[in-house]
């Protein structure tokens, strides 16, 4: 626990704050997380209605959701593929919601900063998943079906940047009360997303299919984001101390 998590000593002035434990700004990150992941469940689910009984999800791709063009389409998806038709009415549902997933994240990751410890593994892990959020943002202003280049960079940003930040945080929760019960999970997830993304990489599905493997990459991601976002957002905020007045003579 840092030193700005200790009450103060007594002879602290009324302006002096104690914890436990996480300032105002942590809980406007956690709320910006969980926005962030559920806005774009959301937004996935609008636009495989959109796209019609021709998506499948366990078969095609989360970026097959974002293709500008209808028609068939060779190597697209995050690693390449079989040429396949494509045609998803509402992308721009699909792309503005990537857009503002990673801008998201990125916010989130600078407000949540203090609620870690301040060693090099906070910093590894929120930048990584800054870095997500650019990954993310570069999905969406890249479609596969338009700079095919650009969009598996952005995606393998994503998909890399976002669980290894996670199997991070896991280490920089050690020995912080904030996070009990929350680091071995948050490094499991992590390291469950790094798994899909090496099989993923390497074309094995295990039975999930590609759309499926590459879900049990991005869900580990989304997930945490709103289960770690209600649990910085119950936590209570550092309160201004109370010294009772003295007599006046």
């Amino acid at each position: 626990m840092s030193s700005s998590d200790v009450p103060p000593p007594a002879e602290a002035t009324a302006s002096e704050r104690y914890g436990p434990l996480v300032h105002r700004s942590v809980h406007h990150g956690a709320i910006v997380l969980i926005v962030a992941a559920i806005q774009f469940i959301v937004a996935m689910a609008i636009t495989q209605v959109g796209y019609g009984s021709s998506y499948s999800l366990t078969q095609s791709y989360i970026s097959d959701l974002g293709a500008v063009h209808c028609g068939v389409q060779g190597g697209g998806g995050p690693f390449g593929g079989m040429g396949r038709y494509i045609c998803s009415p509402w992308h721009e549902v699909f792309n503005v919601s990537c857009v503002i997933l990673g801008l998201l994240v990125i916010l989130g990751a600078i407000l949540i900063r203090s609620s870690f410890p301040a060693r090099r593994s906070r910093t590894i892990g929120l930048g990584l998943l800054a870095i997500a959020g650019i990954g993310a943002a570069g999905v969406g202003l890249f479609p596969e079906d338009v700079q095919i280049d650009f969009h598996i960079t952005s995606a393998l940003l994503a998909f890399v940047g976002g669980n290894l930040a996670l199997a991070v945080l896991g280490v920089a929760m050690f020995r912080d009360t904030r996070w009990d019960g929350f680091r071995g999970y948050t490094l499991l997830s992590g390291l469950v997303g790094l798994v899909a993304v090496v099989l993923f990489a390497t074309k094995t599905y295990l039975g999930l299919g590609v759309g499926g493997m590459e879900r049990l990459i991005v869900a580990p991601i989304l997930l945490w984001a709103i289960v770690a976002g209600i649990h910085l957002a119950r936590i209570p905020t550092f309160a201004p101390r109370l010294i009772p007045k003295l007599p006046t003579t």
